[in-house]
């Protein structure tokens, strides 16, 4: 099947109603010729939103040891059993890493993203040649009328990559405050060694998600998140064809534009999906398996990806709560892939479990 420009679509199973089954997102998916992949520039940010709380960038915030419900307010089945578990203090960035902390971190060591670098041919043989150049999955809405698919959502896109997140004419422009997107897994993890910290853990990320709140279905309790005042960047509307922006964003926002939880961390719903360091099993409780759940290919290896992103809405995905959780290809950069870090607490700390 051959169209002009012959650019490939990778398809990414990230969305899907909340009735199906857990699916994969893998490098060595399905992939078709698309056409389409000369974007035209991007109209530049809009202008930041006065809510925006950017002083906080930079901070870290220290999360008491303490017992905590894992799992509590589950929806698709990946996400059980619920479980109580331990954790102990650790402190943790207070927003998501922003274009320009992850900018110092490139300045410093001169370091390029796997969507800069491109797949190796020696890992990645089974891949057509047009897989393995620098770039990564962009999501594109579907048109009015067209049909609602999700190979047509996510385009492998040449030249994506963190300066430049909707393919080589875009740029990050007046967004030195957005979070990075676009970022591996090793990506992540290579910011965090530089930085002296490393990437939570599935339990220690759910943990500071629910902000004190134990067995809340939403970091916030009980009320859904397109109830009222906005309260993260989510999707509006139906997905994938109508966003009503009522959060003030249609894309990414700026970190911190929303309110902050019980332990004062923000976007830790929506805005990006962020990485962790524990490696993706189902049931959540499951041994890992090296290569990953099903996975279509021994290079494949699934990290746990959490807090949903500005594209899960109410009809799709609705990965926008703590106990949410989905396999993300460790190699796989996308458009609203994020991250935060983690290390030890900054001030000695009492274990809430001991009252």
């Amino acid at each position: 099947m051959t169209r002009p420009l012959g650019c490939f679509r990778i398809m990414a199973a990230r969305f899907r109603p909340v009735s199906r089954g857990v699916a994969m997102i893998a490098a060595a998916a399905l992939v078709a010729l698309a056409a389409g992949c000369d974007r035209p520039p991007q109209p530049k940010p809009d202008a930041i939103a006065s809510s925006c709380t950017q002083g906080i960038i930079g901070q870290r915030i220290d999360i008491p040891a303490g017992i905590t419900e894992l799992g509590a307010g589950a929806i698709y089945p990946e996400e059980a059993p619920a479980k109580k578990a331990h954790v102990q203090a650790f402190s943790i960035d207070a927003t998501e890493v922003t274009n320009r902390q992850f900018r110092s971190f490139v300045e410093a060591t001169g370091y390029r993203t796997r969507a800069e670098r491109g797949l190796v041919e020696e890992e990645f043989a089974d891949l057509p040649d047009a897989l393995r150049v620098p770039g990564s999955s962009v999501f594109i809405a579907p048109k009015a009328g067209e049909r609602s698919d999700i190979t047509r959502w996510w385009q492998f896109v040449p030249g994506a990559n963190w300066r430049h997140p909707e393919g080589p004419r875009s740029d990050i422009s007046g967004k030195d405050d957005f979070p990075v997107v676009h970022i591996g897994w090793e990506d992540a993890k290579a910011y965090a060694d530089w930085a002296g910290r490393r990437l939570p853990t599935e339990d220690e990320w759910e943990y500071a998600a629910r902000g004190g709140r134990d067995g809340a279905t939403y970091e916030w309790g009980e009320e859904k998140p397109e109830a009222g005042t906005p309260r993260a960047n989510t999707w509006q509307g139906v997905f994938p064809y109508v966003n009503e922006a009522k959060d003030g964003f249609k894309g990414l926002a700026p970190v911190a534009c929303y309110a902050a939880n019980g332990f004062g961390l923000y976007d830790m719903t929506g805005n990006v999906w962020e990485w962790t360091e524990s490696a993706y099993t189902q049931p959540r409780d499951a041994a890992p398996v090296a290569d990953g759940p099903e996975s279509p290919s021994p290079v494949v290896t699934f990290k746990v990806a959490k807090g949903g992103s500005f594209l899960c809405a109410e009809n799709y995905c609705a990965r926008y709560r703590p106990a949410a959780r989905h396999p993300q290809d460790a190699v796989l950069g996308t458009s609203h892939m994020g991250f935060r870090t983690v290390g030890a607490p900054l001030r000695p700390t009492g274990d809430a479990s001991d009252g």
